[in-house]
């Protein structure tokens, strides 16, 4: 099965740093429940996930020593973006920018220091 594609959209809101870096999509294991996958009724193509237990599936590739999402296009912290972004599971939906305060968390402040980016402010 192809994945589908965010196309432009994910890419286009210049003003958001998270949808240019990646760090978080290349620093943490992405666990999610069964039934947001796309045969379940979900969003998350199915080729992109890994079984963990009944109940749960991990974004593939983000449990190695060295974690990627499959998910993940392009270079970390240069133009990176995710490739189901409109799709992407309830962890990465939630991660990231603390947007009623305009800066990032401490997850993401994290990610990005792992790739020698600077926090966000």
């Amino acid at each position: 099965m192809n994945a589908p594609t965010a196309g432009h959209t994910a890419r286009s809101t210049h003003d958001n740093p998270c949808i240019q870096c990646g760090a978080c999509c290349a620093s943490f294991r992405v666990d999610f429940a069964r039934d947001e996958l796309d045969s379940e009724y979900g969003r998350v193509p199915e080729g992109l996930a890994v079984d963990v237990t009944d109940q749960t599936c991990r974004m593939r590739g983000t449990d190695h020593a060295q974690p990627r999402c499959a998910a993940l296009v392009g270079r970390v912290g240069v133009d990176a973006h995710c490739g189901i972004y409109e799709w992407r599971p309830a962890p990465c939906r939630e991660f990231g920018m603390l947007a009623p305060l305009g800066r990032a968390d401490d997850a993401c402040t994290r990610a990005r220091a792992r790739h020698g980016l600077p926090p966000l402010e």
